[in-house]
């Protein structure tokens, strides 16, 4: 009998199941729920076993508006996601083909993209560029970070050129966006993929349902900005269970092959 301190309960439908359950499942629930995962084990259950190698892992954010308290929630942001920001970086293979991965956290401040965030997913892009190597960036964030304040925004710009510079090198570019992305990486790099996915009942948009009810004074309909949503205006090319994604990926980077380079 399991131990009851291992259970979860699932916050879509309620049903208890031990909690070695949802990892074999990848963080899913039976019902078909995905619950947010964190950047190592997305990488187990994507990249070949052993392939991935981490680039730009010693980059951290500084402080550059001076900002009181900064240091100190980059301090506990560090040790509540095991990161040193937001989002990890590096190279492996799916099913032997060679892939440059980038990997954002939630836990690490909500995901925000600043300074770092912005020049490891830049470096990422532009090394795809160079090195001629398809580029999969997995999102969720709640937006720019704004205690960096304009330099934040300004990773708009930079992560949207570098974007630009892979499209221009005929090397394909992909997302997958999870649950939530929204705010300056919606309106930056997420949004500009030649394929963009996204997993099962992902929240996905600028602003947040809340602030536009607010706004416009009128209820939303049901399901507004999630991925289903997105996908029927237009928004999302494909909905990716979890369990699908590497078969997926790999099929992705075969039809889009690279000319001058075989990337089987």
């Amino acid at each position: 009998m399991a131990d009851k301190k291992t259970n979860e309960i699932c916050t879509q439908c309620g049903i208890t199941y031990n909690a070695s359950e949802v990892k074999a499942a990848l963080n899913t629930c039976v019902c078909g729920f995905h619950y947010k995962i964190e950047p190592m084990l997305r990488i187990e259950y994507l990249a070949d076993k052993g392939s991935f190698t981490e680039f730009s892992a010693s980059l951290s954010s500084l402080n550059p508006i001076d900002l009181s308290g900064y240091e100190e929630k980059l301090t506990d942001a560090e040790a509540k996601a095991s990161m040193k920001d937001a989002v990890i970086t590096g190279t492996c293979t799916i099913e032997g083909k060679p892939l440059i991965l980038g990997v954002m956290s939630f836990n690490f401040m909500g995901g925000s993209m600043g300074s770092v965030v912005g020049e490891k997913v830049a470096r990422a892009l532009l090394k795809g560029a160079q090195e001629k190597i398809p580029v999969l960036i997995y999102t969720t964030s709640g937006g720019a970070r704004m205690q960096e304040g304009i330099f934040s925004l300004l990773q708009m710009a930079k992560t949207s050129s570098a974007a630009a510079e892979l499209s221009k090198a005929g090397v394909p570019y992909f997302v997958m966006l999870c649950d939530p992305t929204t705010g300056g990486v919606t309106a930056s790099f997420a949004m500009l993929a030649d394929v963009i996915m996204a997993e099962p009942g992902a929240l996905i948009g600028f602003a947040g349902p809340r602030v536009i009810e607010g706004t416009i004074r009128q209820s939303l309909p049901e399901g507004f900005q999630r991925s289903e949503f997105q996908q029927e205006k237009g928004f999302v090319d494909i909905i990716v269970p979890r369990k699908n994604q590497r078969k997926l990926i790999s099929s992705l980077i075969d039809m889009h092959q690279i000319e001058g380079r075989s990337v089987s």
